[in-house]
């Protein structure tokens, strides 16, 4: 929940100001560690409190600081944060009429600060400085803040859009082109998906989002009474994909290959095996990467499940039937040079309503702002 402060309209302002005189690089520091001590539960919540008149105080000046703080404060913190920020540079820009640009944007060029920061600083900056955006976004195709990358992409979707009705199809085609290279939400990757393909071009969803296509399933271990998510099932001790298992009620099952050919990457394991109630199915799949390289699994899925990276439990959890979205759950995990090994567990429960038979997954490796990480033998889809 966001923290909400009132101030009275002339008599809050001065009573801010009378809290604390401009605070000093250490009293500053000390400040800011108060606040970035909060806890769940309340825990320092009054001191914090007490520090968030003390910092909103303050000069235009501390405003870099405080978004540095931004990088590593828990979300409570944060909101403490933010707020501080907003109220100093409103009370600023009424009574100074600006605030400090030059060190703003000297923030935002720093990639290596919070994103959600960096995106704070360009709004602080678009505020003093009219000429930031038409300056600055249009270098940020690539930015690692997904939210400043997605303002370079609607520009381009707007400039594709008009050299369009220019009657400029070559020019078009060009900018719709390099909109997608840097697009990362899937609402405006429809968008160019479709200026492309009217322009007769394809484009390839599962390369560009890096979607996982084939892979060896194995189905129907036991899941009755929801027992199966946390019982160790052969796949679980190693990989053998000629290997005949006992699994539920006694039925001799294989691995079997799979490729789907939904854009999406979705593997519909109902479809692709049979629609097995109470029961667990594994699907593997082997990724080749030319270097050692931190990556995000990223998974959607309704099911209960499992997801491991050579041998290593990224992280499991326990859910039925909540839905399943782009991205909705997010794993990080390295890759090592070579053939790196992805397992993934899949439980469906014996509920029979209509709106309860998905048994699907879909994963996709990206980097951390989204970008499609490829194994290095992966040949079209």
């Amino acid at each position: 929940m966001l923290l909400r402060f009132t101030l009275r309209a002339g008599c809050g302002v001065a009573l801010l100001l009378a809290v604390s005189a401009m605070l000093s690089g250490a009293e500053l520091s000390e400040t800011l560690k108060t606040i970035k001590s909060v806890g769940p539960e309340g825990k320092g919540n009054a001191q914090a409190a007490a520090a968030w008149k003390q910092l909103a105080a303050g000069r235009a000046s501390s405003i870099p600081t405080i978004l540095a703080a931004l990088d590593d404060a828990n979300p409570l913190a944060a909101n403490y944060l933010r707020n501080a920020i907003e109220t100093i540079a409103q009370r600023e820009l009424q009574q100074e009429g600006k605030l400090p640009a030059a060190e703003l944007e000297a923030f935002l060029k720093e990639t290596r600060h919070e994103p959600r920061a960096r995106r704070l600083a360009f709004d602080l900056l678009a505020r003093a400085d009219k000429t930031a955006p038409d300056r600055l976004i249009p270098g940020m195709l690539n930015d690692s803040s997904v939210e400043l990358r997605r303002d370079a992409v609607q520009r381009l979707i707007a400039q594709g859009d008009k050299q369009f009705a220019q009657q400029k199809p070559d020019d078009a085609k060009a900018t719709f082109a390099a909109a997608l290279a840097g697009a990362r939400d899937d609402d405006q990757v429809q968008i160019i998906k479709k200026r492309l393909e009217g322009l007769g071009e394809k484009v390839d969803l599962p390369r560009h989002f890096g979607f996982l296509m084939t892979w060896q399933l194995v189905a129907p271990f036991d899941n009755t009474e929801k027992k199966g998510l946390n019982t160790v099932y052969p796949p679980e001790q190693g990989i053998d994909l000629n290997a005949e298992y006992e699994g539920k009620e006694g039925m001799k099952i294989r691995w079997s290959p799979h490729t789907t050919d939904n854009e999406y990457g979705i593997v519909d394991v109902a479809k692709a095996l049979s629609s097995f109630k109470g029961a667990v199915s594994y699907a593997t799949t082997e990724f080749v990467s030319d270097k050692e390289q931190p990556v995000e699994l990223r998974l959607g899925t309704p099911n209960s499940w499992k997801v491991w990276l050579n041998g290593e439990l990224l992280f499991s959890r326990e859910e039925y039937h909540r839905g399943m979205s782009l991205d909705q759950y997010k794993m990080r995990g390295t890759l090592h040079p070579g053939r790196n090994v992805i397992l993934v567990k899949v439980c469906q429960n014996e509920q029979k309503e209509e709106w309860a038979q998905r048994w699907q997954f879909q994963l996709r490796v990206c980097d951390a702002a989204g970008t499609a990480v490829l194994s290095a033998d992966r040949a079209g889809k």
